[in-house]
């Protein structure tokens, strides 16, 4: 099974030398060429914008959706809900794109750029991540707030930004992080490199780092869980493949492999 890749291209993809071919055959054709050796050189690329936390789950999902549609191959472009709808807004060639959170699918819509409605298809909730060993002594929110813990979160403007924001305010305290970042990643590699004494991140990408981070649950979570909604995009060339591919991210199927990530189901 040919890896995943992480960079989009739209449309139909000919190589030159099968475009050569493909005139080829077209004339001698008359001498009873078949026109399978055509087919096999044609291929389509699906590309799917997708928030960062989904790398994991939609990679696999990716494998499957290549596996059952032997000409297709799909590409991945995992960042930021924000930064990947203000880049399919400006034009970027997105076939579906998955947030993880709403707002930034209303964003979305409000720019008439969705196909269909969007599908919630998962949920995640905030976790405190630290380094293994929790070298500071990180207990609870109230904890991130003292001296000397360096604090690192997303920006407001991305999901997981918005949940801290949201979590903040229901636990009455206010965090002075060292770094916003871009995307839930991005605070995660600072947990686990020890740039940072601690992050909010998702359940996921605790689940995810393994031994690399510990855990710590709080209930102001509770607060701020994200939905997550998936669409293919009205402007693409290929909604009808990009709506198979929503179709499996919201199957049973696709719903077992985001639980075996961790996500919840909207």
């Amino acid at each position: 099974m040919r890896a995943p890749r992480h960079r989009a291209r739209p449309g139909h993809l000919v190589r030159p030398a099968a475009a050569a071919l493909l005139g080829l055959l077209v004339t001698v054709g008359a001498s009873g060429c078949g026109t399978g050796d055509v087919d096999a050189a044609e291929s389509s690329t699906l590309v799917v914008y997708a928030a960062a936390s989904l790398q994991e789950p939609f990679e696999e999902l990716g494998e499957q959706f290549e596996a059952a549609h032997e000409d297709v191959e799909v590409e991945f472009d995992f960042a930021g809900s924000s930064t990947l709808v203000e880049q399919i807004q400006q034009g970027a060639p997105a076939d579906v794109f998955a947030s993880a959170d709403e707002p930034n699918m209303d964003t979305l819509v409000d720019a008439d750029l969705q196909a269909a409605d969007p599908v919630p298809f998962a949920t995640n909730t905030l976790m405190i991540a630290v380094p293994t060993g929790n070298p500071v002594g990180v207990t609870d929110l109230a904890s991130l707030t003292h001296d000397g813990v360096h604090l690192v979160v997303c920006a407001r403007a991305v999901p997981c930004g918005a949940a801290t924001g949201r979590v903040e305010e229901s636990a009455g305290v206010e965090f002075a992080p060292v770094s916003e970042e871009q995307s839930v990643t991005d605070v995660l590699n600072k947990v686990t490199t020890g740039e940072a004494d601690a992050g909010l991140v998702y359940v996921t990408d605790v689940k995810k780092a393994g031994d690399e981070v510990e855990g710590i649950d709080f209930p102001e979570s509770d607060s701020a869980v994200n939905t997550y909604p998936i669409t293919a995009i009205s402007d693409s060339a290929q909604q009808e493949l990009g709506q198979e591919f929503v179709d499996l991210v919201t199957s049973e199927s696709g719903q077992r492999v985001l639980d075996g990530y961790g996500f919840g189901r909207p």
